[in-house]
């Protein structure tokens, strides 16, 4: 048995897999740490959750850290620093029943929760991630807006507002400052519009330097305002972090659409969207279209 107090870190990013964790007792929470958003949670464990479980299969480096949230008590296999895989391998018999016993502990799951693990386990979560999660920048990705978006509009009886947004003068960043410089302004352009947005709406990277926000129970002119103090916000964004120049801010242009004034269809919805930031760059940039303007 081990034992931590809250606040504890239990496993660090880039630790070697091979140990199991079973929570005796308290809470645990996995988290992603980002240089521009600091930590992420993942998931949140408890007593009778398992740790490692994926990183033990796969044989895989933590790639997320385990920080205890109160004062916890673990039971670790094994309980000396050799690898539980080798111990292992040298006993199948071992193996045959670890095996049987986790099949067991599966099944029951997918039994009481129609699913393979529990939603909170590290190991759904970290999937999820894989799938929704968009790499650069930590936000949902092109994939969680179009499979997800379906059914938010289903299951709201009000509004829902799309807003996807590009940086006009981003070819300039790339060029004058390296596509390095670009990729760290997408990552600080990124957290900061999850910040602002925190609470209000859903926020994502659709693909390249395009970021979105989904706003559930938005009609046109909520939509219209949400945009005017994001295209403000990022107007005023110090990027000198990623550029090294205090002289360089952003120019946005907003697209923004309206379920279901401007499309009865999610496909459509996003594809109005998503054409309406290179017509505002094309009329000057730093401006908000519906796609309505579009047509003028």
């Amino acid at each position: 048995m081990v034992s931590h107090s809250g606040g504890d870190t239990i496993i660090s990013e880039g630790d070697r897999g091979g140990v199991l964790y079973i929570i005796v007792s308290g809470r645990v929470q996995a988290v992603k740490t980002d240089k521009w958003e600091g930590d992420t949670l993942i998931a949140e464990l408890v007593e009778g959750d398992i740790l490692g479980e994926l990183e033990f299969f796969t044989g895989a480096l933590f790639n997320n850290s385990v920080k205890a949230v109160s004062d916890v008590t673990l039971m670790r296999l094994p309980d000396s620093d050799e690898d539980f895989r080798d111990i292992l391998e040298r006993h199948p018999d071992i193996s045959a029943v670890m095996l049987y016993r986790f099949l067991k502990v599966f099944s029951n799951r997918l039994r009481k929760a129609n699913v393979l693990v529990k939603d909170n386990s590290a190991l759904v979560q970290e999937l999820k991630r894989q799938v929704y999660g968009d790499k650069l920048t930590g936000l949902y990705n092109k994939t969680y807006l179009e499979e997800t978006l379906p059914g938010i509009l289903k299951k709201r009886n009000g509004p829902v507002g799309l807003l996807l947004m590009k940086p006009d003068n981003f070819k300039m960043i790339n060029d004058t400052f390296g596509h390095e410089a670009g990729d760290d302004t997408l990552k600080i352009m990124a957290a900061a519009l999850n910040r602002f947005m925190e609470g209000r709406g859903t926020v994502l990277r659709y693909m390249g330097n395009e970021l979105g926000v989904i706003l559930e129970g938005h009609g046109r002119q909520e939509v219209y305002s949400v945009a005017q103090e994001i295209l403000s916000m990022f107007n005023e964004l110090d990027i000198s972090e990623a550029t090294g120049s205090k002289e360089v801010f952003l120019s946005m242009s907003i697209g923004a659409a309206v379920y279901p004034d401007h499309a009865n269809i999610p496909d459509e919805l996003i594809l109005k969207t998503h054409d309406l930031p290179l017509v505002g760059r094309e009329r000057g940039g730093n401006v908000i279209l519906f796609p309505e303007d579009a047509a003028e």
